[in-house]
Parts: structure tokens; C-alpha cells; sequence
């Protein structure tokens, strides 16, 4: 669970290939391509100029590099040739990468062209909820610290936290402990101590919090058909505070909506 400063610096090194990957993303002309252009894209760059792993491909027998889950999909959503993206539309890509024997993830929610204001509200909101959590974290600090501020900031914001879904500790492996909840109660949960690093990666919904999943579990949607944005960091817990592995090229929080 505790990695050494020498695993963080090469956890950070599969951090900042993997903010390449996204910053990459954030340049593209999105409107009119399928989730599986995408995919592809990400897959060469990751391979071919990066020179690392995508992580993500053969993992529980997924066959993608990245999913890709559009407007009311939570998560896990399937590439396909089939999905083009249209204007108007929102789509989170989640994407990890193996560098070094080390992975790193993180996800962004993305605007396709001109996108309708409450869409724009909640993708905002979203992103700040995952900073209010990643400004909680510190040595001392709990779990339950985490999970409380990013839930506050959602609910005051008029949305839902995703339950059923979570951050995770990650190293080697994708998926170790401990299990990042996004909602909670202060001064709960495990202590948080340097060396730790784990994602943050709330879900939040403009309705109900309750999803439902498809017959083979790929991908899972909002139940009430309305929209989800997610965002996710890799981070270290530090001496002082927090360390965000993934932050990309001139990546700023937005605390203040």
C-alpha cells in the first residue's frame, strides 16, 4: 500500500506519459469521429510514441485501451464504430498506462462542439468535485475526508455521487487498496499516510444516483437516462499534502464555481 519515493517517481513518470495521452485528446477535432477512432489514436500514441503499456487492454478481458462512455453512460462504456461523437454531446475517456512496471490512471470528460449549459454546469461542477477531493488529502487525514468533500460539493451543486463506483490504490497493480469512496463522513475511514497513491474519480449525475447495468456489464448507464460527467487523478500522498501524478500540461483546478 505504502510505495517507496522511488516507486512514486516512476509512478509519476506513467503519470505524465499519460497526461500526454490526454492533453493530445483535448487538441482533437472530436465532433465526427467514432469512440473506436479513438481508441485506435490512443493506442498508437501510447505504443508507437510514448513507448509504454495501455494497461487497460486484456484487463478482466477488456479488449480496448480506453473506455469511453457518452452523455447518460457512467462508465465502462465499450468503443465501437458505431458511436460517432455529435455536437452537443458529452464523453468521458478513461485511460491507463503501464510504464516501467507501474500504472498510472486518469479520465477526463470532454465537450463535444457547442454543448447546452446544463451539460457544461455539470461537467464544471464535476471536475471541481474531484479537486475538492484531492485538496482533502493529507498525511493524517481520512478517507472519509475525502469521499465528505467531494459528496458536499456535488449535493450543494443540486447533483448525485455514484456509489457503486470508487477510487482505488494503484502501483503495479491496477486495482490495490484501499477503496477511495466518494462520499462519506469527516474523521472517518483509514488514516492516509505519505507514500500512499490511489485515484480520485467521482461520477457524479444531473439526476437520481442510481445506475443500471447491461446484461454483460459494459457499460453502465444512469437509470434515469439524464447525464454523467466523471474525472480522475492518480495521486501521491506526500509530507505536506497531495501530489497529482496525471496533471496535465498547464492544468489548473477550478475551485471556484
Amino acid at each position: 500500500m505504502i510505495k517507496s519515493a522511488a516507486e512514486v517517481a516512476l509512478m509519476a513518470e506513467a503519470g505524465s506519459l499519460l497526461a500526454e495521452v490526454f492533453h493530445a485528446l483535448g487538441q482533437l477535432e472530436l465532433e465526427g469521429k467514432s469512440t473506436l477512432d479513438i481508441n485506435d489514436f490512443v493506442e498508437r500514441m501510447i505504443i508507437d510514441d510514448l513507448h509504454a503499456r495501455p494497461a487497460s487492454k486484456g484487463q478482466y478481458e477488456f479488449p480496448y485501451v480506453l473506455n469511453a462512455s457518452i452523455d447518460d453512460v457512467v462508465c465502462h462504456g465499450m468503443p465501437s464504430a458505431k458511436d460517432v461523437l455529435r455536437r452537443g454531446q458529452i464523453v468521458n475517456f478513461d485511460i491507463t498506462l503501464e510504464k516501467n512496471g507501474y500504472i498510472a490512471d486518469s479520465s477526463t470528460t470532454y465537450l463535444v462542439g457547442e454543448v447546452a449549459y446544463p451539460a457544461r454546469r455539470l461537467v464544471s461542477a464535476t471536475y471541481n468535485a474531484m479537486w475538492k477531493g484531492i485538496a482533502a488529502v493529507r498525511p493524517g487525514a481520512r478517507l472519509g475526508d475525502i469521499g465528505h468533500a467531494i459528496a458536499h460539493y456535488a449535493r450543494a451543486h443540486g447533483y448525485s455521487v455514484v456509489k457503486e463506483y470508487c477510487g482505488h490504490g494503484i502501483g503495479r497493480q491496477m486495482h490495490e487498496e484501499p477503496q477511495i469512496l466518494h462520499y462519506g463522513w469527516p474523521g472517518t475511514g483509514l488514516e492516509l499516510k505519505e507514500g500512499m497513491v490511489f485515484t480520485i474519480e467521482p461520477m457524479l449525475n444531473q439526476g437520481k444516483a442510481a445506475v443500471r447495468s447491461a446484461p454483460d456489464q459494459w457499460p453502465v448507464y444512469t437509470r434515469d437516462g439524464k447525464l454523467s460527467a466523471q474525472f480522475e487523478h492518480t495521486v501521491a500522498v506526500t509530507r505536506t499534502g497531495a501530489r497529482v501524478l496525471t496533471m496535465r500540461p498547464g492544468e489548473k483546478p477550478l475551485l471556484g464555481a
